[in-house]
């Protein structure tokens, strides 16, 4: 069965870093499209940073600068760097992927393997 497991979120102060991890099952998922997403209580969920199969990286305009996607194809495990947080950063995180889904990868709307998701607080 295929299957995400996030780990690394919690508590840090304005200015702190977190790393994320989702680590894949199931399948060679770090050969294939891969992203992290965040959901903000009363907000939609929005797309941080996605890496194709190629290594092909996109970032959303918010986190550009801070925020660094990775990926371990030897562990099967994706990577986020998150550092300068800001209090805008709190939110549900969630690592997603579209397997065996070909370069570029999707919309938000189209990934259907998801994780459970890790919280992200940011204090002021």
């Amino acid at each position: 069965q295929d299957k995400l497991v996030e780990s690394g979120g919690g508590s840090v102060q304005a200015g702190g870093s977190l790393r994320l991890s989702c680590a894949a099952s199931g399948y060679r998922a770090t050969d294939y499209c891969m992203g992290w997403f965040r959901q903000a209580p009363g907000k939609e969920r929005e797309r941080v940073a996605t890496i194709d199969g190629y290594g092909t990286i996109t970032y959303a305009d918010s986190v550009k600068g801070r925020f660094t996607i990775s990926k371990d194809r030897a562990e099967n495990t994706l990577y986020l760097q998150m550092n300068s947080l800001k209090s805008e950063d709190t939110a549900m995180y969630y690592c997603a992927a579209d397997p065996y889904g070909l370069p570029p990868c999707p919309d938000i709307y189209e990934y259907n393997l998801w994780g459970q998701g890790t919280q992200v607080t940011v204090s002021s």
